[in-house]
């Protein structure tokens, strides 16, 4: 159990929690939600006890361990898997002790304590956590410096999920996944067995994954029971009920006031006035439940240009003359709202580039209307802004002819009011630099807009303004995002970018779901992890590969001696009385566990052996 009891804490001078409560079982999984700054990271970091209190007390189990995904991703040469097989601390000790041939009486301790903690089945358990965050059994053995940062995160979640501690807490753990990552991982936490608690603005998160909503807003601490649209409706009639009991108070304050006005001078009505003067100054103004402003998003109206906007006949594109979508025979209309579906790697970033312009047909035909202007908003546009420069910077470069008025009244649209604008990028919020980023996406009033991955930095209300200004925007939309609630209210079309060609899906999101939730779970699957970037790999040698295969030797050999404690334990004429039949059939678990093991290790080693092979 987590206890939160009456916690004070400030920063600056400015309180962030002023005797907050909270009780979270053991087993929960919970949300955290809060406007943008209420202070919900900090909230994770005094549990990590990264931070002390200034009053009250965080009580956890003793010995509880806290997990949670590391700022800076791993750029290691260790493989993926080794990787996250390291992140389970106390096996990986265990393992390093056990090699060390400790007494016998000590050994027995360290396999006991391997069997206790699921060690025979570690591996298989790292690869499927992998291969569900988007990583198949190839890409698992390479080093985690061949891939990107983003990539390099996900390594960084599937460890600490490798690791199952006893609190597990995730801040905005869908920002750096797809959208079938993110689905994965809602499965995952729904089965988790521990305790989790997460920060996430992933409304479809927060209604699938968790069963408690902990709202932190004036610098208290409420559980609300159900999952976020629960917490929503409960906190709408909250606000409902409290309005009504505002205004009856504020009708008797009223009618005291003019009593005590009237009366006051009054002797033979003095008793009476003041009475009504100790009423009022009883009565405790009723607070209403804050509501995190509405930042709307004011897309300009690009005039009406005659359907389609783009035609595709017989298109090829990819890169360096390699096709990566073929067969495109596409029509796109300026009333269209498209979402692209498909796995990662599929070619939904190609297919944004090739309509944005930013990629030319390798084959084929695309036609655009002539007066056809695009909007971009590429999934990691943030990076291109000027650190060093205020968004008002940014606009003028854009725009040098208008006026200061003008180009504030722009950022005033997005939500950056007249504090954000001269404020240099570097310190804003990463919401407050995706709105900037969207702004001069559509500064041109394009005809059409294509949004990849536009809610990663938006908070709750932030996306649900979003929401309302693409269902207002006149032009045509084409949506990558991992936000399937996003993609329900805006998108009317479905694409599904995979094998190479993009088709309609002529079902439903709520069908794509069950279809990515059920698929074959296994390499054969179409490819969803990442192509390393080309100048990230190192020149492989045939010293690493030398290396990698000692080490799938010596898996092997900790498997075999793995092997032969269980057959000793299996051989024991005890274990098969009657009244043990519940620990044999828990032994012969771990067998099987560890023949899967010894099937995968094997592999591995007939990979490494023949990649060895192959090199001069």
């Amino acid at each position: 159990m987590l206890r939160i009891d009456q916690i004070s804490y400030a920063i600056a001078g400015t309180p962030l929690f002023e005797g907050a409560s909270a009780t979270i079982p053991d087993g929960h999984k919970v949300g955290l939600v809060g406007r943008n700054g209420s202070g919900k990271t900090t909230l994770f970091r005094l549990i990590r006890g990264e931070l002390t209190l200034d009053g009250g007390a965080i009580i956890l189990p003793p010995r509880a361990r806290i997990g949670g995904v590391a700022q800076e991703a791993p750029a290691s040469g260790d493989s993926l898997l080794n990787t996250v097989l390291a992140a389970d601390t106390e096996r990986a000790a265990l393992m390093a002790e056990a090699e060390g041939a400790p007494a016998p009486d000590r050994m027995a301790e360290i396999q006991t304590r391997l069997t206790d903690i699921d060690a025979w089945s570690a591996e298989a358990r790292a690869s499927t956590i992998l291969r569900g965050l988007g990583f198949d059994t190839a890409q698992q053995t390479r080093p985690c410096s061949d891939f990107s940062g983003g990539w390099r995160m996900r390594v960084a979640l599937a460890g600490v999920l490798f690791a199952r501690p006893d609190l597990l807490l995730l801040d905005e753990p869908t920002n750096y996944l797809d959208l079938e990552g993110a689905l994965w991982l809602e499965s995952y936490l729904a089965r988790y067995p521990h305790t989790v608690i997460i920060i996430s603005h992933d409304r479809g998160l927060l209604n699938r994954a968790v069963g408690s909503i902990l709202h932190l807003e004036n610098r208290q601490l409420a559980l609300y029971g159900g999952g976020y649209d629960t917490f929503a409706r409960t906190r709408a009639a909250a606000r409902a009920v409290a309005e009504a009991e505002a205004r009856k108070a504020d009708a008797r304050r009223a009618h005291l006031q003019a009593f005590v006005d009237r009366f006051r001078a009054k002797a033979s009505k003095a008793r009476q006035a003041q009475s009504r003067v100790k009423m009022l100054e009883k009565m405790t103004p009723i607070t209403l439940p804050q509501e995190a402003a509405q930042h709307a998003f004011t897309f300009p109206a690009p005039e009406e240009l005659s359907p389609p906007i783009v035609a595709m006949e017989g298109v090829k594109v990819g890169y360096d003359g390699r096709a990566v979508l073929s067969r495109l025979n596409l029509r796109i209309d300026q009333d269209d709202r498209i979402a692209l579906l498909g796995r990662n790697g599929e070619g939904k970033s190609t297919l944004s580039k090739l309509l944005a312009e930013r990629l030319a047909p390798i084959a084929g035909r695309v036609t655009r209307a002539s007066k056809l202007r695009v909007g971009y908003f590429a999934q990691h546009q943030v990076d291109e802004l000027h650190l060093d420069e205020s968004p008002l910077q940014h606009l003028q470069r854009e725009r040098p002819g208008e006026g200061q008025a003008k180009l504030r009244a722009r950022l005033a649209g997005f939500g950056l009011m007249a504090e954000q604008a001269e404020t240099p990028v570097a310190k804003l919020s990463g919401g407050q630099k995706a709105r900037l980023s969207l702004l001069l996406a559509t500064l041109e009033g394009p005809h059409l807009l294509i949004l990849d991955e536009p809610t990663n930095h938006l908070d709750i209300e932030s996306r649900e303004a979003l929401v309302e200004a693409l269902t207002a925007y006149s032009g045509a939309v084409v949506l990558v995002s991992h936000d399937m609630h996003l993609l329900g209210l805006v998108a009317d079309r479905l694409w599904l970018v995979s094998g190479g060609s993009v088709t309609p899906w002529e079902e439903d999101l709520e069908a794509y779901r069950r279809f990515l939730l059920t698929a074959p779970d296994d390499d054969t699957a179409p490819a969803r992890a990442p192509q390393p970037k080309p100048q990230a790999i190192p020149q492989t040698t045939r010293k690493v590969l030398e290396s990698d295969l000692r080490k799938a030797e010596a898996r092997l050999e900790k498997l075999a001696e793995m092997r032969a404690k269980l057959d000793e334990k299996l051989a024991d004429p005890a274990l098969y009385e009657p009244a043990r039949a519940r620990d044999l059939a828990a032994w012969q678990a771990k067998y099987a566990e560890l023949e899967t093991a010894t099937e995968r290790a094997e592999t591995l080693w007939l990979e490494a052996q023949e990649r060895l092979d192959a090199t001069p």
